[in-house]
C-alpha cells in the first residue's frame, strides 16, 4: 500500500539572499577543515603503508597446531581451524547451535517515508519548492519513528520494536593450540543461515507460542505471513559455523595473540580461509590505499561545496534573471571544482613533502605548476 501527498513551499529573493549569506560562514568553515583532513588522511595513510611494509618483512609463519615460546612477543602469521565447544542460546526463542557466533536478525513492518523535490527558480529572484511525500508499509530492522513524519496522521509505528537484534559471541574460541581474544572473535563475519525448526517453534511459551510461525526459515509474529500488519515481526538467525578456516597476522603472547605494536601503528589482521601472509598484507595494503582515496574524494568536495558556498550570494543575486543565475552558477562551480581540485593537490603535495620527501617534492612542483597554469589561463581569457 502506498499514498502520497504534495506540498508547494516559496521562497523570496531576499530570504533566499539572507539564507546565502549565512551560509558563507558554513561554506568557509568547510573550506577551512577540509585541508586539516586531507594533511591527515596522508599521514595517516603513509604511517599505515610504513606499518605494512615493516611487518610484511618481519612476520613469520608458524603452526598452529603448537605454541613455540621462542615466538613470544613475535609477529606471527599462522592458519587453521576456529573451533568452540560452546553452545549459543538465543534467550527469548530458544534457538541454539554449536557457534562461533549467533546473530538474531529482526525485521518490523512499519510505515515508510519517502521525500523528493524538485525546485525551480521565478523571475525576480524567487523559489518555488515542490515536495512530493509517499508512504510506504516496508520491512525494516530498525524502528522508523513516524512522529517525525511530515504527515503522521494514519501512518503510525509503534513506539518500539517488541524484540531486537542480537549477537552472542563464544567466549572460548581456539585457533589449534591457540585461544583467540574475543577483539579476534569478533573480526570472524562469515555467517550463514540457521533455519528455525517446527521443534523449536513448540518450545515458545505463552503468547509468543500463539502469535508466532515459521515462515521463510525464521519466526513470524503477527497474523498472517501473506497479509503483513503494521508491527509484525520476521526473525530469522544466522551463524558463524564452527570450524571455520581463518588465517591470522598478529603478535603472539603466550598461547594467545594481541595487536602487534609498531612504532606508526598496530598490526592485526584476520581473514577467512586459507591465506599466505603476503596475500594478507597485500589485501590489507588495498584496504589502505581504498580508505586513502575516499578520504582525498570527502577532502576535494568539502573544499569544492566551501568555496560554491561562499560565492552562493553572487548566484542568488544574480537569480533576478534565472537564466542568468544559472549561467552564473556553472561558472561558480567550475571555479571551484578547478581550484578545489589545485588546492588539493596541494596539500597532499606539502603531506607527502612532510611524511615522504622523494616522492612529495615532485608532486609539489606538479600541483604548483597546475596553479600556476590555471592563473594563466585565466589571465589570457580576461585579456
Amino acid at each position: 500500500m502506498q499514498d502520497q501527498f504534495t506540498e508547494v513551499t516559496s521562497k523570496g529573493w531576499l530570504e533566499r539572499l539572507g539564507e546565502s549569506i549565512k551560509g558563507v560562514v558554513f561554506g568557509l568553515l568547510l573550506f577551512v577543515v577540509a585541508f586539516p583532513v586531507l594533511f591527515w588522511g596522508e599521514g595517516r595513510a603513509v604511517k599505515r603503508a610504513r606499518t605494512l611494509e615493516s611487518g610484511a618483512k618481519q612476520v613469520i609463519t608458524v603452526k598452529a597446531d603448537a605454541v613455540d615460546p621462542s615466538n613470544n612477543n613475535k609477529l606471527v602469521h599462522l592458519n587453521g581451524e576456529a573451533k568452540t565447544e560452546e553452545t549459543l542460546s538465543d534467550p527469548d526463542f530458544g534457538v541454539s547451535a554449536n557457534a562461533i557466533k549467533l546473530d538474531r536478525v529482526v525485521q518490523m513492518y512499519q510505515w515508510k517515508e519517502h521525500k523528493e523535490s524538485k525546485t525551480r527558480k521565478k523571475l525576480g529572484g524567487g523559489q518555488e519548492t515542490v515536495t512530493e511525500y509517499s508512504y510506504e508499509k516496508a520491512w525494516a530492522p530498525t524502528l522508523i519513528k513516524s512522529g517525525d513524519f511530515k504527515k503522521p496522521e494514519g501512518h503510525d509505528n509503534p513506539g518500539a520494536m517488541r524484540y531486537e537484534g542480537k549477537t552472542l559471541v563464544a567466549q572460548n574460541v581456539t585457533l589449534g593450540a591457540f585461544t583467540l581474544s574475543p577483539e579476534f572473535v569478533k573480526m570472524i563475519n562469515q555467517t550463514e543461515a540457521l533455519p528455525v525448526t517446527e521443534e523449536t517453534l513448540e518450545q515458545l511459551q505463552g503468547d509468543l507460542r500463539k502469535e508466532s510461525s515459521i515462515s521463510a526459515g525464521g519466526f513470524y509474529i503477527g497474523k498472517d505471513s501473506a497479509a503483513p500488519a503494521i508491527g509484525d515481526l520476521k526473525i530469522s538467525f544466522k551463524i558463524v559455523k564452527q570450524p571455520i578456516a581463518i588465517s591470522l597476522v598478529a603478535g603472539q603472547v603466550s598461547n594467545t595473540f594481541e595487536p602487534f605494536k609498531m612504532k606508526d601503528g598496530d598490526i592485526q589482521l584476520l581473514q577467512v580461509g586459507t591465506l599466505s601472509a603476503d596475500a594478507m598484507f597485500k589485501q590489507a595494503e588495498e584496504e589502505n590505499q581504498m580508505l586513502t582515496w575516499i578520504l582525498r574524494l570527502v577532502g576535494f568536495l568539502m573544499m569544492m561545496f566551501g568555496i560554491t558556498m561562499i560565492f552562493r550570494p553572487l548566484t542568488v543575486t544574480a537569480d533576478v534573471l534565472p537564466f542568468l543565475g544559472d549561467l552564473l552558477g556553472m561558472g561558480i562551480g567550475l571555479f571551484a571544482g578547478v581550484i578545489a581540485f589545485a588546492l588539493s593537490l596541494f596539500t597532499i603535495s606539502i603531506a607527502w613533502v612532510f611524511y615522504r620527501p622523494l616522492i612529495g617534492i615532485p608532486l609539489l612542483i606538479v600541483s604548483v605548476g597546475a596553479i600556476v597554469a590555471f592563473k594563466f589561463i585565466s589571465k589570457k581569457k580576461a585579456a
